[in-house]
C-alpha cells in the first residue's frame, strides 16, 4: 500500500479549509501517517518499508508482522474520542491569540466532563515542547524571577515566599531584536539548578549575559562566554537585563490576563511551556503553521494518563 508522505506538510490556512481537509477520520489518520513516516512507512521493529493496512487505523509490517497505528505512543493512544475531535481542539487551542481554558474547550468540543476537557487541555500543552528544538546561540540573557504569590506582599528577589521560581533564558539578535526563548520552573537559584538548564538550552561558545549572582559562577568553565551585568550601572531593576525583565513582565500579564493568576506551583511548568511556544511562533502570520508544528511535536510525545497529570514530578533541579 502506498502513502503520499506529502501531504502531512499541507495545512489548512482558515477553519472552513480545515474543515474540508479533515472531513472524516481517514483524512486525519492520514494526516498523522505523512507526519509520522514523512519518507514513507518505516517499522518501528525491524526498520522495514513495506505494510499491509489491517484495519483503518491499523498497519502490519509484510517483513516481521509487527503491528502499529499512527496514534500509539502518542499524546493521542488509548483515547476514546474520535481522533477528528482531537484535531478540533488541537487546532482550537493552537489558534487561539492569547491562551486556552478548559472551560472554553469544554464548550467548543461540547464535552459532558470537566475533566474531560482539562485532561486534554493538558495533554496538549505537554506536547508543545519540541523533543528536538536546537539550542540557543548568539547572545542570550539568563535571569530567573518569581511568579505568582501575593504580588503586593513587598517582598521580591531570590528569597521570596510562597512564589513559584522560574529561569528565562532569551536569544538576543541583531539590534537587540527578541529571539526565542526558553523556561523552567527550578528548586532553586543554586548552580546546580542553574547549570543543567543553561546546559540543555543554549549552545556552547554562546555569549551568556547574567548578573553578578554567584549561582553563575560555572558559565566559563561549562564552554560560555560568560558576560556579567554590572548591577551599579542599573538606576532600576528593570534596567539589569532589560530583555529578560520585558519577558517577566509579558509572562505575569498574559497569566493574569489569560488565566486570571490561577495557576498553581504543581501546573507552573505546563504553562511556562505554552507560552513558549506561542511567544516562540508570534512571528507566524498563517495560524494554521502553529497546528501543524504542534502535531509534529505531539507525534513526538510519549503518551500521558490523568494519573501522570495530577501527580506530576516533584519540582527539581533537572533540566
Amino acid at each position: 500500500m502506498l502513502h503520499n508522505s506529502r501531504m502531512a506538510k499541507e495545512y489548512p490556512m482558515t477553519f472552513d479549509e480545515f474543515e474540508r481537509k479533515f472531513a472524516t477520520e481517514n483524512d486525519c489518520r492520514d494526516y498523522l501517517f505523512g507526519l509520522r513516516f514523512p519518507t514513507g512507512f518505516v517499522c518501528p521493529k525491524c526498520g522495514g518499508s513495506k505494510y499491509w493496512r489491517i484495519v483503518e487505523s491499523l498497519y502490519e509490517c509484510t517483513d516481521c508482522g509487527h503491528q502499529t497505528s499512527v496514534m500509539a505512543g502518542t499524546i493521542f493512544q488509548d483515547s476514546k474520542k474520535p481522533l477528528r475531535t482531537w484535531f478540533i481542539a488541537v487546532w482550537w487551542i493552537t489558534t487561539q491569540k492569547y491562551g486556552a481554558s478548559a472551560t472554553g474547550l469544554k464548550q467548543v468540543l461540547g464535552l459532558k466532563s470537566d475533566k474531560t476537557a482539562w485532561t486534554w487541555l493538558h495533554k496538549i500543552r505537554k506536547a508543545m515542547v519540541f523533543p528536538n528544538r536546537t539550542k540557543l546561540n548568539s547572545k542570550v540573557e539568563v535571569d530567573e524571577t518569581y511568579v505568582g504569590g501575593d504580588e503586593t506582599d513587598g517582598k521580591s528577589g531570590r528569597g521570596t515566599e510562597n512564589k513559584t521560581l522560574v529561569v528565562i533564558a532569551l536569544e538576543i539578535g541583531g539590534n537587540n531584536a527578541l529571539g526565542r526563548v526558553r523556561m523552567k520552573v527550578i528548586a532553586d537559584a543554586s548552580a546546580e539548578s542553574l547549570r543543567p538548564f543553561i546546559i540543555n538550552n543554549v549552545e556552547k561558545g554562546t555569549e551568556v549575559v547574567t548578573d553578578g549572582w554567584s549561582g553563575y559562577a560555572f558559565v566559563n568553565k561549562e564552554g560560555y562566554k560568560h558576560t556579567v551585568f554590572v548591577q551599579k550601572k542599573a538606576k532600576y531593576q528593570e534596567e539589569m537585563l532589560p530583555h529578560c525583565h520585558l519577558i517577566i513582565s509579558l509572562l505575569k500579564r498574559w497569566l493574569l490576563g489569560t488565566h486570571q493568576g490561577a495557576v498553581t506551583e504543581k501546573y507552573f511548568q505546563a504553562y511556562l511551556d505554552e507560552y513558549v511556544f506561542r511567544f516562540n511562533r508570534r512571528k507566524s502570520a498563517e495560524r494554521g503553521l502553529l497546528f501543524y508544528r504542534f502535531l509534529e511535536c505531539a507525534m513526538m510525545t510519549p503518551p500521558t494518563t490523568y494519573e501522570d497529570l495530577v501527580n506530576p514530578t516533584k519540582i527539581s533541579s533537572k533540566p
